[in-house]
């Protein structure tokens, strides 16, 4: 008979970065030592009025983090403005962050208050920054080193105070380099970057966040569903999870409306195949894959000798400052 882990008995933890992180970041579960560095560093950042850029994969959490920057800072009770900027069109834009007035273009039949007004006093978060249009990005810098605009249709100029923070599953550096985004806009974005670690890089994680959503749901549902076979666990650990947290979370949710009450029925795993070969990634976590691997052969000594720094060929402080930047921190024993 195939041994089965008691969900039930398996209390649910919520990452802890220090005595009471379960208040600070309510909605992000996990205990790996790459989350709990990129949960420092969002910690860290909070309290100053830094822009901040969080990079990571599609369904990594990105919003998350950005929430509870919000949350923890001392704009909490001002309001969080989401933008997604790949969802609009680049001819609207320019009338979603601004506003427009009444006349301003064919179809203004009102006055529309934009973002950048909305977040006055808050926190205004772009996701896919790196999808805001070429043309636009110019006007953009501008609200962002001036603090103040027009909305479309008018001559009064408007100043505002809002925190940004911004995200995007793009490679912001190669799109510098090709020209598809300015470079003094990156930089005035890059102020504080945070990489959220794919969840294959979180295995630790896996198995909390499957009973975490899996309880959820069966509450949701009103199912008791109280346990997983090990096979099934083992599974969950091994699959690379493209869609990273996003995608085992539907997993779970699918695996609760096929589960009878009592043991767990894990829906099949499959990747979608959208002709991207799977091995393909961005150059962050190639990167950040390339410095753990130099870490882990050097048992994670990085200066001297025969340091990860000697080994990758940099100054210890540049991979300091890389291991920051990519949420690299040194696992517990």
């Amino acid at each position: 008979m195939q041994a089965i882990e008691t969900l039930a008995e398996e209390k649910l933890q919520t990452v802890i970065v220090n005595d009471r992180a379960e208040d600070s970041f309510p909605e992000i579960v996990g205990c790996s030592s790459c989350l709990k560095a990129v949960l420092e560093q969002a910690k860290r950042v909070a309290r100053t009025d830094a822009t901040v850029l969080i990079l990571g994969e599609t369904g990594t959490g990105k919003e998350l983090v950005a929430k509870a920057i919000h949350k923890l800072s001392l704009r909490r009770e001002g309001v969080f403005v989401r933008t997604n900027c790949a969802s609009i069109p680049p001819g609207l834009i320019e009338s979603e962050l601004f506003g427009h007035e009444k006349g301003a273009f064919t179809g203004a039949v009102g006055r529309e208050i934009g973002r950048f007004e909305l977040a006055n006093r808050g926190t205004l978060f772009l996701d896919e920054v790196g999808d805001i249009p070429l043309e636009f990005q110019p006007k953009f810098l501008h609200v962002l080193q001036e603090q103040e605009f027009e909305r479309l249709g008018s001559p009064r100029t408007l100043r505002v105070d809002f925190r940004l923070v911004t995200a995007t599953n793009r490679d912001l550096c190669s799109m510098v380099e090709s020209r598809q985004f300015r470079s003094d806009l990156y930089y005035r974005l890059n102020v504080f970057p945070i990489q959220i670690p794919a969840l294959r890089d979180r295995p630790d994680d896996i198995l909390m966040l499957a009973r975490h959503f899996a309880q959820k749901y069966a509450r949701r549902m009103n199912k008791q569903v109280e346990s997983i076979r090990r096979v099934d666990l083992n599974a969950l650990v091994a699959y690379p999870w493209p869609g990273n947290v996003r995608e085992l979370q539907n997993v779970m949710e699918r695996s609760v409306i096929l589960s009878s009450p009592g043991l767990l029925q894990l829906a099949p795993i499959k990747p979608v195949d959208n002709g991207v070969p799977r091995e393909r990634t961005t150059l962050a976590a190639a990167e950040r894959e390339h410095i753990l691997k130099a870490l882990r052969q050097t048992n994670w000594v990085v200066g001297g000798e025969h340091g990860g720094a000697a080994l990758l060929g940099l100054k210890r402080t540049t991979l300091v400052e890389k291991m920051r930047r990519l949420g690299i921190s040194r696992p517990r024993e």
